[in-house]
């Protein structure tokens, strides 16, 4: 988190759930995910919170964003996996020496760890979460994520915005230790709802106006005072 007198700048970390890359027999995106954070990367580009520094304080809260797509960490060639684990989960980077992990997975590790909260974009797979979240996030250390709070979307092709797995995936970010808020975002009927850049085809849906603002307000609140008391006493 970097901040001015007037500004704080969160470094957020969003970790997509879904590794597809073909569609599906019956047609559709080859995923539908893609679609969802694209939509939350421009509401996160747009968004400030002027509300979190209290009436005596000018403050402004943005987000400094970086994604972890499990198509690109677990790529053969070029992932911050490569060569040493796969989707399998074959060798945790935690099983490792730390000099000797490659510079791409030591520089996934840092931002991981460096991180003021987390945002998971997930479908739900068997009603559940999916293999490709569990293992990106996995990999990585508990210790990386804790005393740090999470923001969960789901979302899905159906009308039920993949809450079931949203249910799974918030038991996981707890022992992980990025903590869920409360607020959680299920996104329905996907294509209907949102272009293939993420822009919304209904300006005025509540599904996108109202859950979001709501859920980032909870998380750049924990995330700051999370941050606070990892300045002052470190994490437990």
């Amino acid at each position: 988190m970097s901040s001015s007198a007037s500004s704080v700048v969160l470094k957020t970390v969003i970790f997509l759930g879904s590794a597809r890359n073909k569609p599906a027999f019956w047609g559709g995106d080859a995923r539908l995910g893609d679609r969802v954070v694209n939509w939350v990367q421009n509401v996160l580009a747009t968004r400030t919170n002027t509300k979190l520094g209290g009436a005596e304080q000018n403050l402004s809260v943005s987000h400094n964003v970086t994604i972890v797509d499990p198509l690109e960490v677990f790529h053969k060639d070029s992932g911050a996996l490569a060569g040493i684990s796969s989707g399998e989960m074959n060798t945790p980077t935690f099983f490792m020496e730390p000099e000797d992990l490659p510079p791409r997975t030591k520089e996934m590790i840092k931002t991981i760890e460096n991180a003021d909260c987390y945002l998971i974009v997930s479908p739900e797979y068997n009603h559940t979460v999916p293999p490709a979240l569990s293992s990106v996030m996995g990999h990585f250390a508990a210790s990386l994520y804790k005393c740090k709070p999470s923001g969960i979307i789901t979302y899905s092709p159906g009308p039920f915005g993949g809450m079931r797995g949203a249910m799974s995936i918030i038991v996981m970010c707890q022992i992980l230790g990025c903590l869920p808020v409360s607020k959680t975002v299920g996104i329905p009927t996907v294509e209907d709802l949102l272009e293939l850049d993420g822009t919304p085809k209904n300006e005025t849906s509540l599904l996108l106006t109202e859950q979001m603002p709501e859920m980032l307000n909870q998380v750049e609140w924990m995330a700051m005072a999370m941050k606070n008391q990892r300045d002052l006493a470190g994490p437990f």
